[in-house]
């Protein structure tokens, strides 16, 4: 265990950063089995950092928690950082994450505000769990140390932090979407969450369209001052889209202090696939999957057990392609990796029932001796098995009916390495502003997704390539590094370092 001493960097995230598995009664901590992401960015910077903390919940009995082992130190291809563990009872656990985050701010934040509900939130339990993150962090932070916290589960939590140590720099960073001020004022807390969130220094949204929308609701509750805006920076298409923006607010003024507002979505990693992609055991793997797969044109649609992730529209869409186009039987195959919701997530119950119901019915009806129209598998697939199929696949399915960003799309792109491949992509994930040159289709429109699904399906081999190669280009020049070096000049900035990004943009401009 490493020595105490305070850390210049603390991040706040709920998850913690490995996989815990017991083995012959010996508890290990294991590489997560999906590296990409933002668990291993963040995983970078703590160790980058002279002293790098992170703080999350891990649930432990009441009799197990005189014994807990609230910190421990990793070591492992990132580097060495702490992680501190707060213990949190079943009971503080399913009333903080699987209730009010859940089903109290989940729909709000994704804008199915007839789904909120706050009849079996505790909002006290909400409150004393943020405090405990933010105790926590305030004990583990250096005096010129950055609170960095991550998304929704922790918005009180810049608050308690202020209370505590009011010279701290705070930065916060949403995953989901940010909806507008007529939806998420549903929210009867909206005041106190506004009010914590603009104890930061820093706010940090994937695209404008989220911080635009995140400003008129603190302008609409406290009346805050707002910044000029600016142009929004490349690769965003600043109109035309659904979520487009032309302009964002470089920082917003209240009671004295400024906040920056950033707004950069986060970028995939390339090289790690490339590099996953290029092992001996891989091209075995694209090799035995083109071989199994045949002729059939695959199709793959990767996501979770959630009603915002569009997979029952994407069912249904399938469904009506083999209604309508008689000639696929036999020469489609959809894929669909859907992972269940963790224990306790009632709320994701029904539709996981309809997920399963679809597929039996498609499989069912299309269905003939030597071919079934869609494999689904409700387990996660191991990221480096994940990224064998992207490359194999024809297309490339992601029609969530909203979402933050969504990493996957980027994957599937990077994966293509610039050659054939499709990409259908629902208006209203976040990374749409990014990639212009998918095939953009609105998820709540029948006609729309049959269009989309058949513009995939009958475009030429040259009009593939086109696209995808456009789109690599994108991923690989904004990726997840570029994001990196974004964020710790920010941080720089925050800290009265010298910056020594080399970005340009809005943010920029207003630190």
């Amino acid at each position: 265990m490493s020595t105490k001493s305070k850390s210049d960097l603390v991040i706040l995230y709920h998850r913690q950063p490995y996989e815990e598995v017991v083995e012959n009664g010996q508890t290990t901590f294991k590489e997560n089995k999906s590296p990409n992401g933002i668990v291993p960015t963040l995983k970078g910077f703590c160790a980058s950092a002279d002293k790098g903390t992170w703080v999350a919940w891990k649930q432990v009995a009441p009799k197990q928690q005189s014994k807990f082992q609230r910190r421990v130190t990793i070591e492992d291809d990132y580097g060495d950082y702490d992680v501190v563990r707060l213990p949190l009872s079943a009971d503080q656990v399913k009333s903080f994450y699987h209730v009010t985050s859940k089903e109290a701010f989940w729909p709000v934040l994704h804008s199915f505000p007839w789904l909120f509900s706050s009849e079996n939130s505790n909002w006290d339990t909400f409150r004393e769990v943020n405090r405990l993150f933010a105790e926590a962090a305030c004990e583990e932070v250096s005096d010129d140390g950055l609170i960095w916290i991550h998304d929704y589960n922790l918005w009180l939590a810049p608050y308690y932090i202020r209370k505590i140590k009011p010279d701290t720099k705070i930065a916060f960073f949403h995953h989901t979407p940010f909806p507008s001020a007529d939806i998420f004022n549903v929210l009867p807390w909206r005041e106190e969450i506004v009010d914590s969130l603009l104890c930061t220094d820093l706010l940090g949204f994937h695209i404008p369209r989220y911080a635009e929308n995140f400003c008129g609701v603190a302008r609409a509750l406290r009346g805050v001052d707002l910044a000029d805006r600016l142009d929004v920076f490349p690769p965003l298409v600043s109109s035309g889209m659904a979520l487009s923006e032309p302009t964002v607010t470089p920082y917003i003024e209240h009671k004295g202090r400024r906040i920056v507002i950033d707004s950069r979505p986060i970028g995939t990693n390339p090289p790690l696939i490339q590099d996953y992609l290029s092992r001996f055991d891989a091209g075995e793997r694209v090799a035995e999957i083109r071989s199994e797969i045949g002729d059939l044109h695959l199709i793959i649609s990767v996501g979770r057990v959630d009603y915002t992730k569009g997979a029952k529209e994407t069912l249904e869409a399938f469904d009506r392609l083999l209604s309508r186009r008689p000639e696929l039987t036999g020469k489609v195959k959809l894929m669909m990796v859907c992972a269940a919701a963790a224990q306790g997530m009632t709320i994701y119950r029904t539709a996981q029932r309809e997920i399963e119901r679809l597929v039996g019915s498609i499989n069912g009806k299309y269905g003939t001796l030597g071919w079934t129209p869609i494999m689904l598998t409700m387990r996660p697939i191991p990221f480096e098995e994940l990224v064998s199929y992207f490359r194999v696949a024809d297309t490339c399915w992601i029609t969530p009916v909203r979402d933050g960003l969504n990493l996957v799309a980027k994957e599937y792109i990077a994966a293509k390495e610039g050659s054939s491949g499709a990409l259908v992509l629902s208006e209203f994930a976040g990374v749409a502003v990014e990639l212009p040159q998918a095939i953009l289709t609105n998820p709540y429109s029948a006609n729309d997704m049959d269009a989309a699904i058949d513009c995939a399906i009958d475009m030429s081999v040259e009009e593939r390539k086109e696209r995808m190669k456009a789109l690599y280009e994108t991923v690989t020049t904004w990726d997840i590094r570029f994001w990196a070096q974004h964020v710790t000049g920010l941080f720089d900035e925050l800290r009265g370092k010298k910056s020594t990004k080399a970005t340009t943009g809005a943010a920029e401009d207003a630190a």
